[in-house]
């Protein structure tokens, strides 16, 4: 499973950051970004990309 970030569309709502912290964090800027050593296939990583408000997140099976 691969995830990704749309940084131009992230607002830093940290919803991602809520429903899923130990993939998600946000960066010095408030925006999200993925945690080093972050588990792919964490049950919760769907959770956050559906939470976000602007569908800034995308996960797609390897």
């Amino acid at each position: 499973m691969s995830i990704s970030i749309d940084h131009t569309r992230c607002v830093g709502a940290a919803q991602c950051t809520l429903a899923a912290p130990r993939v998600f964090t946000q960066d010095d800027d408030g925006y999200s970004t993925l945690l080093p050593g972050h588990d792919p296939a964490d049950p919760m990583v769907r959770e956050a990309a559906r939470a976000c408000p602007v569908r800034a997140i995308t996960v797609r099976e390897a």
